[in-house]
Order: structure tokens, then C-alpha cells, then sequence
């Protein structure tokens, strides 16, 4: 059995993840998931979320076409596991409208962060 991250463990590879531009591999919800984590911080009752494009895995709700806004995610850092980084193409789509209701008190944005040779272009 694998040996529980502790909650700084798993903020520090979700930002360095989101600094480097380079998808996760995680479980939530007991599900395997490929995510491209794009905002990290917490709700507004003080809680920590991380705002993820889902790009494979298992989802409850199900996956669409890669591309596709329906494919956001926003997460209970604290429900995470086993997470790691990945080599892989970064992915995203536009028009993700759950910064507002997911993420009240921004740590970390993908987009403020410079460019990075791990950088796939498909934003």
C-alpha cells in the first residue's frame, strides 16, 4: 500500500506542476485522473480547491472530447492522492467558467507563471 502524501507534499507538486506546465496523475474520488492543474487556492468557506482540465482518466460525470469546457474539474485538495507528475501534453480549453465559484483566495495561477520549456502550446 501506498504511503499517504501529506497536504504539503501534495501542494508542492500541484505548483510545481502548474509552474512547469506538466499534467498530474491522481486519485480523487477513488478514480484515476490525468489533470492539468490550473488554479490552486481555496473556496469561500476556506477550504482548498484546485481548478483542473481533465484531460483522462476516470470521472464521475464522465469525460467529453478533449478541448471541450465541460472537461473543468474543481477539486478538494485535501480528497487528492497518490498524486504525481507527468511527462505529457498540457491541456486546456477555453472559456472556464468556474474560477469564480471554485476559487475565492487565488495561491497560484497557471497564467501568471512565465513560459516554460514543458510548454505544449495548446493553450
Amino acid at each position: 500500500m501506498a504511503q499517504r502524501q501529506s497536504p504539503e507534499e501534495v501542494n508542492r507538486l500541484l505548483r510545481l506542476a502548474m509552474g512547469e506546465r506538466r499534467p498530474i496523475r491522481a486519485i480523487y474520488d477513488n478514480r484515476r485522473r490525468v489533470l492539468c492543474p490550473h488554479r490552486l487556492g481555496w473556496n469561500k468557506e476556506g477550504q482548498r480547491r484546485v481548478l483542473c482540465y481533465q484531460s483522462g482518466g476516470a470521472s464521475t460525470s464522465g469525460l467529453d472530447p478533449k478541448g471541450t469546457h465541460s472537461n473543468w474539474r474543481c477539486l478538494a485538495v485535501d480528497k487528492l492522492s497518490m498524486v504525481e507528475i507527468r511527462e505529457g501534453v498540457w491541456q486546456t480549453a477555453e472559456n472556464h467558467s468556474r474560477p469564480q465559484t471554485c476559487i475565492a483566495q487565488v495561491e497560484m495561477d497557471v497564467e501568471d507563471q512565465p513560459k516554460t520549456r514543458y510548454q505544449t502550446g495548446s493553450q
